[in-house]
């Protein structure tokens, strides 16, 4: 019996075709993905990378046609290794913990597909089922939970829409010491400047951070961060807004050009974890073994 292709579970990207006048797949792939050569393209599709809808390698001439659904492989060449390394702090039948260092992203994206931790993951484990529960930023440190078993998927990603799971991180910056803590902070979040970029902007809150006071050390705090919601860059924009952005940001309060400084890492670090197993009831917690040095 024949397993029916699923390209979530080979980390394959899709594409619905757009309108257009194309005579073939190829070539309306060359001219919706410009920045990908046509050479490119013949040599995935003759390595067997580019797929039709039942997962199935498609040929050189398949004809065009509005809406054909295609998966693809991203492929980046000469990808620049990232020097850190991940941990795997439990694993069992549904879901795989494991400590993203700095600088590592949780899936494939722009630059980076082999060198995520998925990819890794994926590797090490030797499970193509793998699909993260939820994100942190690449340059965010800390706990990431991952659904190990399609069959159980649906009932873990329901904790975070529905915010029956606790997440705790911690941050250093600069002391605050004319605000009262715990406090809460809550605005409205909307894309920004550049691209990759979050802002507050007047309106109707939709994020919200409960912010505590861990730890001083001079001019500089570490900060117990409980978002409520999750939206992008939301504890950066944060404490920013707060006055005092995290140690070592290279996005806010102004974006910091160059290369990863690997001796600078961001400090800021999803510590633990804490929610109530969907398939047994049992509480659950699980705790970063990597630290914030001041």
């Amino acid at each position: 019996m024949s397993v029916p292709f699923d390209p979530a579970q080979h980390q394959a990207s899709t594409v619905c075709l757009p309108p257009g006048s194309w005579a073939t797949v190829l070539d309306c792939l060359c001219d919706h993905f410009k920045a990908i050569s046509r050479e490119q393209w013949l040599d995935r599709i003759a390595r067997g990378r580019v797929l039709d809808a039942q997962g199935a390698p498609i040929d050189v001439g398949l004809a065009y046609k509005p809406g054909l659904r295609i998966h693809y492989f991203r492929e980046v060449p000469n990808e620049k290794p990232i020097p850190v390394q991940e941990h795997i702090l439990h694993v069992d039948e549904h879901l795989v913990v494991a400590d993203k260092p700095h600088f590592l992203p949780v899936t494939p994206t722009g630059e980076y597909v082999e060198h995520t931790l998925l990819r890794r993951l994926i590797r090490r484990l030797d499970n193509p089922h793998l699909v993260p529960l939820h994100r942190i930023d690449r340059h965010t440190a800390g706990l990431v939970l991952f659904s190990a078993n399609p069959q159980s998927r649906s009932a873990y990603q329901q904790l975070f829409p529905t915010r029956q799971i606790d997440k705790h991180y911690q941050a250093i910056a600069r002391a605050l010491p004319q605000l009262e803590f715990p406090r809460v902070h809550k605005s409205r979040l909307v894309n920004g400047e550049p691209f990759f970029r979050m802002q507050e902007v007047p309106g109707v809150s939709n994020s919200e951070t409960i912010a505590r006071v861990l730890e001083k050390n001079g001019e500089w705090w570490r900060y117990g961060l409980s978002p409520v919601t999750g939206k992008t860059h939301q504890l950066r924009v944060h404490m920013t807004a707060l006055g005092a952005s995290i140690c070592n940001d290279p996005f806010y309060p102004q974006i910091v050009q160059g290369p990863d400084d690997y001796a600078r890492p961001l400090k800021l670090l999803a510590h633990n974890l804490r929610f109530n197993d969907p398939l047994d009831g049992q509480e659950r917690y699980f705790e970063s073994r990597l630290t914030l040095d001041w």
